[in-house]
């Protein structure tokens, strides 16, 4: 495990004590505490994962785990790079001062074929960063039978995969526990969603990050999605561990 590993694997733990008991962690009003001068460009670690069957990324970034950046609304090609604008929360909007990775979700231009490799250059409000992204064989955008279906991907990372499911905006599924099943098996464990939750009625697509070691197999790896409403659903993580 390399030690950029380790503390993705740090943050995600930390990420999700901050989701489930973020009113025991300092916040600070109106975004990140750390945003550089107009006159300072700062370059941050970016890594991605195939979602959606391609027709999505899933941009993982570090910084406040209760304010994830948005996406701008057109990520654009320029000379094959896909140029992506990441937008910071504003105004009064309170944030976790801790350092966790995030899941941006990117909507993928048609133009994009995700069975090849991807340059994605990300520009923001004093930020610049770059990762390249693997294609992907059979991964096919034009699948309407796969949309609004859970989707997983794995990012650079050893053991580290993104994963998108659909539902109420405001009561995304809280993962609880992931462990290898299998040689070629991970199951993910969702929490099970208080009787008195109340949620919005929309479908929107939500994304979070999973870490698990100990598998041993590198391709064609099923994740078995348990607990809250998925239990017993299986899909497969795209790419390679």
């Amino acid at each position: 495990m390399t030690a950029r590993t380790a503390r993705i694997g740090l943050g995600i733990a930390a990420l999700a004590v901050a989701l489930v008991g973020c009113a025991s962690t300092p916040a600070t009003t109106g975004g990140t505490s750390t945003a550089p001068s107009d006159d300072e460009t700062t370059e941050i670690e970016v890594d991605a994962a195939w979602l959606d069957e391609g027709r999505m990324i899933g941009l993982v970034t570090w910084g406040s785990s209760s304010c994830v950046p948005t996406a701008g609304e057109t990520a654009m090609l320029d000379n094959g790079a896909l140029v992506v604008e990441l937008i910071e929360v504003e105004g009064d909007t309170p944030c976790t001062a801790d350092q966790a990775p995030r899941v941006t979700l990117v909507g993928v231009p048609e133009a994009v074929d995700p069975t090849q490799d991807l340059e994605i250059e990300v520009t923001g409000e004093g930020i610049v960063g770059d990762t390249d992204l693997e294609g992907v064989p059979g991964l096919d955008p034009t699948n309407t039978a796969a949309e609004y279906a859970p989707s997983a991907g794995w990012t650079d990372e050893d053991g580290v995969f993104a994963l998108l499911t659909w539902g109420s905006s405001t009561c995304a599924p809280v993962i609880s526990g992931v462990a290898p099943t299998a040689a070629d098996e991970v199951t993910v464990t969702f929490e099970t969603p208080p009787a008195d939750q109340v949620c919005t009625m929309d479908m929107a697509p939500r994304a979070t990050l999973a870490f698990v070691e100990g598998l041993e197999a590198e391709d064609s790896i099923t994740a078995v999605l348990d607990g809250d409403e998925f239990a017993g659903t299986r899909i497969p993580i795209y790419g390679s561990n």
